[in-house]
Protein backbone atom coordinates (compact mmCIF):
# COMPACT_ATOMS: atom_id res chain seq x y z
CA UNK A 1 0.00 0.00 0.00
CA UNK A 2 1.16 3.40 -0.76
CA UNK A 3 0.42 6.08 1.55
CA UNK A 4 1.06 10.03 1.46
CA UNK A 5 1.99 12.25 4.46
CA UNK A 6 1.78 15.54 2.71
CA UNK A 7 0.65 19.16 4.20
CA UNK A 8 3.57 19.23 6.43
CA UNK A 9 6.92 21.27 6.80
CA UNK A 10 9.46 18.23 6.11
CA UNK A 11 13.56 19.50 6.93
CA UNK A 12 15.14 16.47 4.85
CA UNK A 13 18.32 17.20 5.89
CA UNK A 14 19.47 15.53 2.15
CA UNK A 15 20.71 18.50 0.35
CA UNK A 16 19.71 17.73 -2.83
CA UNK A 17 15.77 18.60 -1.84
CA UNK A 18 16.23 20.26 2.28
CA UNK A 19 12.75 20.75 2.55
CA UNK A 20 9.51 19.65 0.95
CA UNK A 21 5.92 19.94 1.68
CA UNK A 22 5.03 15.53 0.52
CA UNK A 23 6.68 12.46 1.06
CA UNK A 24 5.34 8.82 -0.28
CA UNK A 25 5.79 5.83 1.17
CA UNK A 26 5.91 2.03 0.16
CA UNK A 27 6.67 -1.08 2.13
CA UNK A 28 8.49 1.37 4.77
CA UNK A 29 10.46 3.22 2.48
CA UNK A 30 10.23 6.86 1.19
CA UNK A 31 9.70 6.13 -2.37
CA UNK A 32 9.36 10.19 -3.82
CA UNK A 33 9.34 13.35 -2.00
CA UNK A 34 8.41 16.84 -3.21
CA UNK A 35 5.56 18.97 -3.53
CA UNK A 36 1.58 18.34 -2.47
CA UNK A 37 0.58 18.92 -5.77
CA UNK A 38 3.03 16.91 -7.52
CA UNK A 39 3.06 14.14 -5.20
CA UNK A 40 -0.78 13.79 -5.38
CA UNK A 41 -0.89 13.81 -9.00
CA UNK A 42 2.00 10.98 -9.34
CA UNK A 43 0.79 8.95 -6.32
CA UNK A 44 -2.71 9.84 -5.36
CA UNK A 45 -4.46 6.83 -6.75
CA UNK A 46 -7.23 5.31 -5.12
CA UNK A 47 -5.62 2.40 -3.10
CA UNK A 48 -3.16 5.27 -1.67
CA UNK A 49 -3.84 6.66 1.97
CA UNK A 50 -2.75 10.41 2.28
CA UNK A 51 -2.39 11.92 5.77
CA UNK A 52 -2.72 15.27 6.23
CA UNK A 53 -0.19 16.65 8.59
CA UNK A 54 -1.58 19.95 8.93
CA UNK A 55 1.01 21.60 8.05
CA UNK A 56 3.33 20.63 11.41
CA UNK A 57 7.17 20.18 11.03
CA UNK A 58 8.89 16.84 10.45
CA UNK A 59 12.44 16.23 10.33
CA UNK A 60 14.12 12.38 9.58
CA UNK A 61 13.53 10.16 12.95
CA UNK A 62 15.14 11.11 16.53
CA UNK A 63 17.24 8.56 16.99
CA UNK A 64 19.41 8.16 20.60
CA UNK A 65 23.16 7.13 20.28
CA UNK A 66 23.66 6.08 23.74
CA UNK A 67 21.16 5.35 26.70
CA UNK A 68 20.15 2.30 28.56
CA UNK A 69 16.92 0.81 28.11
CA UNK A 70 17.16 -2.24 30.64
CA UNK A 71 18.01 0.23 32.93
CA UNK A 72 14.83 2.40 32.53
CA UNK A 73 12.62 -0.30 32.28
CA UNK A 74 14.67 -1.20 36.14
CA UNK A 75 14.05 2.61 37.25
CA UNK A 76 10.45 1.46 36.81
CA UNK A 77 10.47 -0.73 39.12
CA UNK A 78 13.06 1.08 42.15
CA UNK A 79 12.73 4.01 43.67
CA UNK A 80 13.20 7.17 41.63
CA UNK A 81 15.42 9.23 43.39
CA UNK A 82 15.94 12.22 41.06
CA UNK A 83 13.44 14.76 42.58
CA UNK A 84 15.30 14.24 45.97
CA UNK A 85 17.45 17.70 47.22
CA UNK A 86 18.11 17.36 50.64
CA UNK A 87 19.28 14.33 52.85
CA UNK A 88 16.25 13.97 55.32
CA UNK A 89 13.91 13.79 52.30
CA UNK A 90 16.39 11.06 50.96
CA UNK A 91 16.21 9.38 54.34
CA UNK A 92 12.53 9.62 55.27
CA UNK A 93 11.75 7.52 51.52
CA UNK A 94 14.14 5.02 52.73
CA UNK A 95 12.24 4.61 56.20
CA UNK A 96 8.85 5.00 54.07
CA UNK A 97 9.83 2.41 51.38
CA UNK A 98 11.03 0.28 54.02
CA UNK A 99 7.71 -0.15 56.01
CA UNK A 100 6.35 -1.48 53.09
CA UNK A 101 9.29 -3.78 52.04
CA UNK A 102 9.23 -7.49 53.66
CA UNK A 103 12.68 -7.71 56.31
CA UNK A 104 15.43 -8.60 54.17
CA UNK A 105 13.72 -7.42 50.91
CA UNK A 106 16.18 -5.09 49.12
CA UNK A 107 15.70 -1.52 48.96
CA UNK A 108 16.87 -0.18 45.56
CA UNK A 109 16.52 3.05 44.32
CA UNK A 110 18.62 5.25 41.33
CA UNK A 111 18.96 8.58 40.66
CA UNK A 112 20.53 10.65 43.83
CA UNK A 113 22.81 13.62 43.18
CA UNK A 114 24.09 15.41 45.87
CA UNK A 115 24.81 18.74 43.54
CA UNK A 116 21.23 18.82 44.02
CA UNK A 117 21.14 18.78 48.15
CA UNK A 118 20.17 22.16 49.43
CA UNK A 119 20.37 21.20 52.65
CA UNK A 120 22.43 17.83 54.37
CA UNK A 121 25.33 16.95 52.90
CA UNK A 122 25.75 13.07 51.91
CA UNK A 123 24.18 10.06 54.43
CA UNK A 124 26.66 8.38 56.68
CA UNK A 125 26.70 4.50 56.53
CA UNK A 126 24.83 4.93 60.21
CA UNK A 127 22.09 7.10 59.25
CA UNK A 128 21.17 4.69 56.20
CA UNK A 129 21.45 1.94 59.02
CA UNK A 130 19.21 3.72 61.46
CA UNK A 131 16.29 3.71 58.38
CA UNK A 132 16.99 0.53 57.04
CA UNK A 133 18.22 -1.59 59.75
CA UNK A 134 16.49 -4.55 58.62
CA UNK A 135 16.54 -4.15 55.29
CA UNK A 136 19.63 -3.79 52.41
CA UNK A 137 19.97 -0.79 50.59
CA UNK A 138 21.53 0.31 47.35
CA UNK A 139 21.15 3.66 46.05
CA UNK A 140 22.63 4.43 42.46
CA UNK A 141 23.88 7.73 41.82
CA UNK A 142 22.35 9.80 38.73
CA UNK A 143 25.57 8.99 36.98
CA UNK A 144 25.88 5.60 36.95
CA UNK A 145 29.22 5.33 38.73
CA UNK A 146 28.89 6.12 42.36
CA UNK A 147 26.30 4.13 44.99
CA UNK A 148 25.23 3.90 48.45
CA UNK A 149 24.93 1.02 50.58
CA UNK A 150 24.03 0.36 54.41
CA UNK A 151 25.23 -2.31 56.89
CA UNK A 152 23.06 -4.65 55.74
CA UNK A 153 24.24 -4.94 52.10
CA UNK A 154 27.73 -5.01 52.75
CA UNK A 155 27.18 -7.95 55.12
CA UNK A 156 25.00 -10.36 52.83
CA UNK A 157 28.10 -9.47 50.50
CA UNK A 158 30.41 -10.58 53.10
CA UNK A 159 32.48 -7.65 52.94
CA UNK A 160 35.76 -7.86 54.49
CA UNK A 161 38.73 -5.22 54.49
CA UNK A 162 40.77 -8.17 52.70
CA UNK A 163 37.91 -8.93 50.28
CA UNK A 164 38.77 -8.87 46.88
CA UNK A 165 37.17 -5.84 44.68
CA UNK A 166 36.78 -6.13 41.13
CA UNK A 167 39.35 -4.05 39.09
CA UNK A 168 39.08 -0.92 38.79
CA UNK A 169 36.51 -0.46 41.66
CA UNK A 170 36.50 1.42 45.08
CA UNK A 171 34.84 0.51 48.76
CA UNK A 172 35.43 4.10 50.11
CA UNK A 173 36.86 3.89 53.84
CA UNK A 174 36.43 6.40 56.36
CA UNK A 175 40.17 7.74 56.82
CA UNK A 176 39.91 7.54 60.39
CA UNK A 177 38.13 4.47 61.20
CA UNK A 178 39.43 2.48 58.07
CA UNK A 179 35.55 1.17 57.80
CA UNK A 180 33.54 1.32 55.11
CA UNK A 181 31.32 4.89 54.53
CA UNK A 182 28.39 3.03 52.60
CA UNK A 183 30.22 4.72 49.32
CA UNK A 184 30.98 2.15 46.26
CA UNK A 185 32.91 3.58 43.39
CA UNK A 186 32.43 2.02 39.81
CA UNK A 187 32.97 -1.72 39.69
CA UNK A 188 33.02 -2.09 43.59
CA UNK A 189 29.44 -2.39 43.25
CA UNK A 190 29.29 -5.46 42.12
CA UNK A 191 29.78 -7.38 45.50
CA UNK A 192 26.35 -6.13 46.52
CA UNK A 193 24.43 -6.30 42.99
CA UNK A 194 25.33 -10.39 42.85
CA UNK A 195 23.13 -10.83 46.12
CA UNK A 196 20.39 -9.25 44.65
CA UNK A 197 17.20 -11.34 43.59
CA UNK A 198 17.21 -11.51 39.68
CA UNK A 199 13.55 -10.47 38.49
CA UNK A 200 11.54 -12.58 36.72
CA UNK A 201 11.74 -12.72 32.76
CA UNK A 202 8.26 -11.93 32.48
CA UNK A 203 9.00 -8.38 35.24
CA UNK A 204 12.11 -7.61 32.35
CA UNK A 205 10.12 -8.07 29.63
CA UNK A 206 7.10 -6.00 30.41
CA UNK A 207 9.37 -3.28 31.89
CA UNK A 208 11.08 -3.09 28.88
CA UNK A 209 8.00 -3.56 26.80
CA UNK A 210 6.94 0.04 28.15
CA UNK A 211 10.54 1.49 28.00
CA UNK A 212 10.33 1.18 24.34
CA UNK A 213 6.79 2.85 24.38
CA UNK A 214 8.00 5.36 26.21
CA UNK A 215 10.87 6.03 23.99
CA UNK A 216 8.24 6.08 20.92
CA UNK A 217 6.52 8.53 22.60
CA UNK A 218 9.44 11.07 22.75
CA UNK A 219 9.72 10.93 19.49
CA UNK A 220 12.48 8.58 19.08
CA UNK A 221 12.54 6.14 16.11
CA UNK A 222 15.69 4.56 17.07
CA UNK A 223 18.21 3.59 19.90
CA UNK A 224 21.89 2.44 20.70
CA UNK A 225 21.36 0.78 23.49
CA UNK A 226 23.70 -1.24 26.16
CA UNK A 227 22.00 -3.54 28.42
CA UNK A 228 23.56 -6.95 28.85
CA UNK A 229 24.96 -5.99 31.98
CA UNK A 230 21.29 -5.38 33.44
CA UNK A 231 19.56 -8.36 31.67
CA UNK A 232 22.61 -10.87 32.31
CA UNK A 233 23.81 -11.28 28.64
CA UNK A 234 23.48 -12.08 25.50
CA UNK A 235 21.18 -14.89 25.67
CA UNK A 236 18.66 -13.18 27.12
CA UNK A 237 19.07 -9.82 26.06
CA UNK A 238 18.51 -10.76 22.93
CA UNK A 239 15.51 -13.11 23.48
CA UNK A 240 13.93 -10.50 25.09
CA UNK A 241 14.15 -7.73 22.05
CA UNK A 242 13.78 -10.16 19.76
CA UNK A 243 10.26 -11.23 21.38
CA UNK A 244 8.95 -7.46 21.94
CA UNK A 245 10.72 -6.13 18.72
CA UNK A 246 10.38 -8.61 15.50
CA UNK A 247 7.24 -11.12 17.16
CA UNK A 248 5.20 -8.56 19.17
CA UNK A 249 6.20 -5.61 16.50
CA UNK A 250 6.53 -2.97 18.94
CA UNK A 251 8.90 -1.14 15.86
CA UNK A 252 11.46 0.89 17.79
CA UNK A 253 14.93 0.08 15.87
CA UNK A 254 17.56 -1.25 18.46
CA UNK A 255 21.11 -1.80 18.09
CA UNK A 256 22.29 -3.52 21.02
CA UNK A 257 25.93 -2.50 22.59
CA UNK A 258 28.03 -5.84 23.36
CA UNK A 259 29.85 -5.35 27.06
CA UNK A 260 32.99 -6.62 26.56
CA UNK A 261 33.06 -10.16 28.91
CA UNK A 262 30.46 -11.53 26.47
CA UNK A 263 32.28 -10.94 23.18
CA UNK A 264 33.08 -15.04 23.31
CA UNK A 265 29.41 -15.97 23.70
CA UNK A 266 28.04 -13.53 20.67
CA UNK A 267 30.58 -14.98 18.59
CA UNK A 268 29.38 -18.66 19.71
CA UNK A 269 25.53 -17.71 18.97
CA UNK A 270 27.19 -17.17 15.49
CA UNK A 271 26.70 -12.95 16.07
CA UNK A 272 28.55 -10.17 14.93
CA UNK A 273 28.23 -6.54 14.57
CA UNK A 274 25.75 -5.55 12.18
CA UNK A 275 24.23 -9.19 12.91
CA UNK A 276 20.18 -9.17 12.61
CA UNK A 277 17.65 -7.00 10.57
CA UNK A 278 16.70 -3.40 10.15
CA UNK A 279 14.60 -3.21 13.52
CA UNK A 280 16.93 -5.10 16.23
CA UNK A 281 20.95 -5.45 15.39
CA UNK A 282 24.35 -5.97 17.15
CA UNK A 283 26.52 -3.21 17.85
CA UNK A 284 29.96 -2.46 18.59
CA UNK A 285 31.79 -3.75 21.80
CA UNK A 286 30.96 -2.30 24.79
CA UNK A 287 34.04 -1.03 27.29
CA UNK A 288 35.05 1.79 29.95
CA UNK A 289 37.70 3.37 30.56
CA UNK A 290 36.88 5.95 33.21
CA UNK A 291 34.19 6.93 35.22
CA UNK A 292 32.35 10.03 36.13
CA UNK A 293 33.33 13.62 37.13
CA UNK A 294 30.71 13.81 39.62
CA UNK A 295 32.43 10.69 41.02
CA UNK A 296 35.88 11.82 40.68
CA UNK A 297 36.39 8.82 38.82
CA UNK A 298 36.94 10.92 35.31
CA UNK A 299 40.75 9.76 34.59
CA UNK A 300 42.16 13.06 34.39
CA UNK A 301 45.97 14.13 32.63
CA UNK A 302 46.08 16.51 35.62
CA UNK A 303 44.52 16.39 39.37
CA UNK A 304 41.05 17.27 40.40
CA UNK A 305 40.86 20.86 41.06
CA UNK A 306 39.42 20.27 44.57
CA UNK A 307 40.96 17.27 45.48
CA UNK A 308 44.98 17.42 45.12
CA UNK A 309 46.37 14.13 44.41
CA UNK A 310 43.59 12.52 42.75
CA UNK A 311 43.51 12.14 38.90
CA UNK A 312 40.67 9.74 38.94
CA UNK A 313 40.29 6.33 38.30
CA UNK A 314 41.50 3.92 35.08
CA UNK A 315 38.99 0.88 34.95
CA UNK A 316 41.74 -0.96 32.82
CA UNK A 317 45.44 -0.31 32.12
CA UNK A 318 46.65 -0.07 29.12
CA UNK A 319 47.53 -3.66 28.46
CA UNK A 320 43.99 -4.83 29.72
CA UNK A 321 42.70 -2.61 27.22
CA UNK A 322 45.33 -4.10 24.84
CA UNK A 323 43.52 -7.20 25.52
CA UNK A 324 39.80 -6.08 25.54
CA UNK A 325 40.56 -4.56 21.92
CA UNK A 326 42.59 -7.42 20.55
CA UNK A 327 39.40 -9.49 21.49
CA UNK A 328 37.14 -7.64 19.84
CA UNK A 329 39.17 -6.68 16.62
CA UNK A 330 39.62 -10.94 16.42
CA UNK A 331 35.70 -10.65 15.86
CA UNK A 332 35.78 -7.80 13.44
CA UNK A 333 34.05 -5.83 16.06
CA UNK A 334 33.96 -2.09 16.15
CA UNK A 335 34.61 -0.73 19.65
CA UNK A 336 32.35 1.57 22.01
CA UNK A 337 34.73 2.85 24.86
CA UNK A 338 33.41 5.58 27.67
CA UNK A 339 35.96 8.22 27.96
CA UNK A 340 34.86 10.95 30.51
CA UNK A 341 38.32 12.45 31.17
CA UNK A 342 41.28 13.68 28.72
CA UNK A 343 43.33 11.12 29.98
CA UNK A 344 41.32 8.28 29.49
CA UNK A 345 40.84 9.23 25.75
CA UNK A 346 44.62 9.79 25.27
CA UNK A 347 44.70 6.11 26.41
CA UNK A 348 42.04 4.52 24.01
CA UNK A 349 43.12 6.38 21.24
CA UNK A 350 46.63 5.17 21.34
CA UNK A 351 45.69 1.73 21.78
CA UNK A 352 43.34 1.77 19.23
CA UNK A 353 46.06 2.86 17.06
CA UNK A 354 47.98 -0.48 17.43
CA UNK A 355 44.85 -2.42 15.50
CA UNK A 356 43.79 -1.83 11.97
CA UNK A 357 40.27 -0.15 11.67
CA UNK A 358 37.08 -2.60 11.00
CA UNK A 359 34.34 -2.05 8.38
CA UNK A 360 32.02 -0.26 10.91
CA UNK A 361 33.17 3.17 13.08
CA UNK A 362 34.39 3.04 16.72
CA UNK A 363 32.91 5.18 18.76
CA UNK A 364 33.90 6.91 21.83
CA UNK A 365 31.39 7.34 24.42
CA UNK A 366 30.98 11.02 26.02
CA UNK A 367 34.33 12.68 24.92
CA UNK A 368 33.36 15.06 27.73
CA UNK A 369 36.89 16.78 28.36
CA UNK A 370 39.11 17.51 25.03
CA UNK A 371 42.30 18.90 25.26
CA UNK A 372 42.88 21.10 21.45
CA UNK A 373 45.69 18.28 20.65
CA UNK A 374 42.76 15.74 20.69
CA UNK A 375 40.42 16.95 17.94
CA UNK A 376 42.82 16.08 15.37
CA UNK A 377 43.01 12.53 16.45
CA UNK A 378 39.34 12.38 16.68
CA UNK A 379 38.70 13.31 13.00
CA UNK A 380 38.78 9.98 11.38
CA UNK A 381 36.07 8.53 8.89
CA UNK A 382 36.36 5.74 10.90
CA UNK A 383 35.05 7.26 14.38
CA UNK A 384 32.67 8.87 15.74
CA UNK A 385 31.66 10.44 19.47
CA UNK A 386 28.92 9.64 21.10
CA UNK A 387 27.95 13.41 22.87
CA UNK A 388 25.33 13.82 25.33
CA UNK A 389 24.28 17.60 25.40
CA UNK A 390 22.09 17.37 28.90
CA UNK A 391 25.21 16.67 30.39
CA UNK A 392 25.93 20.28 30.77
CA UNK A 393 22.37 20.77 32.49
CA UNK A 394 23.67 17.82 35.04
CA UNK A 395 27.43 18.90 35.43
CA UNK A 396 27.35 22.48 35.36
CA UNK A 397 28.29 24.85 37.46
CA UNK A 398 29.21 22.97 39.27
CA UNK A 399 31.76 20.91 37.05
CA UNK A 400 34.13 24.13 37.42
CA UNK A 401 34.72 23.38 40.87
CA UNK A 402 35.73 19.55 39.81
CA UNK A 403 38.33 20.14 37.39
CA UNK A 404 38.62 24.33 37.12
CA UNK A 405 37.27 26.74 35.20
CA UNK A 406 40.27 26.97 32.23
CA UNK A 407 39.52 22.83 31.90
CA UNK A 408 35.35 23.37 32.06
CA UNK A 409 36.13 25.87 29.20
CA UNK A 410 37.69 22.48 27.42
CA UNK A 411 34.20 20.54 28.40
CA UNK A 412 31.35 19.43 26.08
CA UNK A 413 33.01 21.52 23.28
CA UNK A 414 30.38 20.37 20.43
CA UNK A 415 30.51 23.22 18.47
CA UNK A 416 34.48 23.27 18.03
CA UNK A 417 34.21 19.18 17.75
CA UNK A 418 31.45 19.84 14.29
CA UNK A 419 33.82 22.93 13.23
CA UNK A 420 37.22 20.52 13.23
CA UNK A 421 35.10 17.79 10.81
CA UNK A 422 34.59 15.61 13.80
CA UNK A 423 31.31 12.99 13.33
CA UNK A 424 29.07 13.36 16.49
CA UNK A 425 25.87 11.54 17.04
CA UNK A 426 23.42 12.62 19.73
CA UNK A 427 22.05 10.99 22.88
CA UNK A 428 21.04 11.03 26.52
CA UNK A 429 22.68 8.51 28.55
CA UNK A 430 19.28 7.90 30.12
CA UNK A 431 18.59 7.51 32.82
CA UNK A 432 21.69 9.19 33.83
CA UNK A 433 19.37 12.75 31.89
CA UNK A 434 16.35 12.63 31.06
CA UNK A 435 15.46 10.51 28.03
CA UNK A 436 13.14 12.93 26.14
CA UNK A 437 15.63 14.19 23.00
CA UNK A 438 14.02 17.42 22.84
CA UNK A 439 15.67 18.10 26.24
CA UNK A 440 19.06 17.04 24.70
CA UNK A 441 18.49 19.34 22.14
CA UNK A 442 17.47 22.71 24.24
CA UNK A 443 20.19 21.69 26.32
CA UNK A 444 22.66 21.51 22.92
CA UNK A 445 21.59 24.66 21.70
CA UNK A 446 21.38 26.62 25.20
CA UNK A 447 23.88 25.01 26.95
CA UNK A 448 21.45 25.52 30.22
CA UNK A 449 18.74 24.29 32.44
CA UNK A 450 15.58 25.29 31.35
CA UNK A 451 14.71 27.00 34.17
CA UNK A 452 17.59 29.27 33.61
CA UNK A 453 18.36 32.49 32.07
CA UNK A 454 21.35 33.09 31.38
CA UNK A 455 23.23 33.07 27.74
CA UNK A 456 24.66 29.12 28.60
CA UNK A 457 28.15 27.96 29.95
CA UNK A 458 30.60 28.68 27.61
CA UNK A 459 28.09 30.02 25.26
CA UNK A 460 30.30 29.68 21.99
CA UNK A 461 29.61 26.21 21.96
CA UNK A 462 25.93 26.76 21.62
CA UNK A 463 24.47 24.57 18.63
CA UNK A 464 22.15 26.00 15.81
CA UNK A 465 18.60 24.51 16.37
CA UNK A 466 19.46 22.35 12.99
CA UNK A 467 23.25 21.30 14.14
CA UNK A 468 21.20 20.04 17.42
CA UNK A 469 18.48 17.95 15.43
CA UNK A 470 21.27 16.84 12.99
CA UNK A 471 23.51 14.87 15.14
CA UNK A 472 20.36 13.24 16.59
CA UNK A 473 18.98 12.56 13.20
CA UNK A 474 21.84 11.58 10.73
CA UNK A 475 24.51 11.62 13.41
CA UNK A 476 22.77 8.68 14.96
CA UNK A 477 22.79 7.24 11.41
CA UNK A 478 26.70 7.71 10.83
CA UNK A 479 27.35 5.71 14.11
CA UNK A 480 26.70 2.59 13.33
CA UNK A 481 27.37 3.00 9.67
CA UNK A 482 23.63 3.40 8.49
CA UNK A 483 23.47 6.63 6.68
CA UNK A 484 22.75 4.94 3.53
CA UNK A 485 19.27 3.78 5.23
CA UNK A 486 18.43 6.61 7.48
CA UNK A 487 19.45 9.58 8.97
CA UNK A 488 17.66 12.04 6.00
CA UNK A 489 14.29 11.72 4.25
CA UNK A 490 15.70 10.53 1.15
CA UNK A 491 14.23 8.13 -1.60
CA UNK A 492 14.99 4.27 -0.79
CA UNK A 493 16.18 5.22 2.73
CA UNK A 494 13.66 3.95 5.75
CA UNK A 495 10.33 5.86 6.13
CA UNK A 496 10.98 7.41 9.70
CA UNK A 497 10.01 10.40 10.99
CA UNK A 498 9.22 12.40 14.12
CA UNK A 499 6.90 14.72 13.77
CA UNK A 500 6.48 17.79 16.04
CA UNK A 501 3.50 20.83 17.00
CA UNK A 502 5.68 23.53 16.09
CA UNK A 503 8.46 24.71 13.97
CA UNK A 504 11.00 24.64 15.90
CA UNK A 505 13.66 26.55 13.07
CA UNK A 506 11.62 29.33 13.43
CA UNK A 507 10.79 29.83 17.34
CA UNK A 508 13.49 30.81 20.32
CA UNK A 509 15.25 28.24 21.55
CA UNK A 510 13.32 28.21 24.93
CA UNK A 511 10.31 27.22 22.68
CA UNK A 512 11.66 23.75 22.16
CA UNK A 513 10.01 23.41 25.74
CA UNK A 514 6.70 24.20 24.72
CA UNK A 515 6.73 21.88 21.73
CA UNK A 516 5.00 18.26 21.42
CA UNK A 517 5.97 15.47 19.55
CA UNK A 518 2.75 15.37 17.51
CA UNK A 519 3.58 11.86 16.10
CA UNK A 520 6.44 9.35 15.99
CA UNK A 521 6.59 7.54 12.50
CA UNK A 522 8.78 4.04 12.18
CA UNK A 523 8.80 2.33 8.99
CA UNK A 524 6.08 4.48 7.48
CA UNK A 525 3.83 3.65 10.38
CA UNK A 526 2.30 5.70 12.48
CA UNK A 527 3.27 4.44 16.32
CA UNK A 528 2.39 7.41 18.45
CA UNK A 529 -0.14 9.46 17.95
CA UNK A 530 -0.45 12.67 20.60
CA UNK A 531 -3.73 13.37 21.83
CA UNK A 532 -3.19 15.77 24.07
CA UNK A 533 -1.50 19.21 24.51
CA UNK A 534 0.73 18.69 27.57
CA UNK A 535 3.90 20.91 27.52
CA UNK A 536 7.22 18.82 27.86
CA UNK A 537 8.54 18.52 31.62
CA UNK A 538 11.47 16.71 32.61
CA UNK A 539 10.81 13.05 33.30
Amino acid sequence: MTTIYTNGRFYTFDQNQPTVEAVVVRNGRIIDLGSHSDMLLQWGRADAAVKDLGGSMVTPGLIDSHLHLSSIATKMMTMDLGSITTKDQLLQAIKEKAEETPVNGWIQGRGWDENRFTEGGMPTIEELDRVAPHWPVILTRVCGHVDMVNSKALEIAGYSPEMEIPSGGTVVLDPQTKRPTGMLLETAAEIIERHIPEPTYRQYKDSLREAIRYAIRTGLTGVHTEDLRTFGGIDQTWQLYDELLNQEQERLRCNLLIYYPHIQRVRELGMYAGYGNETLQIGAVKVFADGSFGGRTALLSAPYTDDAGNVGSEIHDNDRLYEIFREARSANMPIAVHTIGDLALDNVLDTLDRFPAVALRDRMIHTSLLRPDQLARLKRPTMIADIQPRFVVGDFPWVADRIGQGRADQAYIWKTMLEAGIMCAGGSDAPVEPLEPLLGIHAAVTRRAPKDTHAGYNPGQNLTIEEALRIFTYGGALATNEETVKGTLSRGKFADMTVYSQDLMKVEADEILNTQIERTIIGGEVCYENGGNKNLVEI
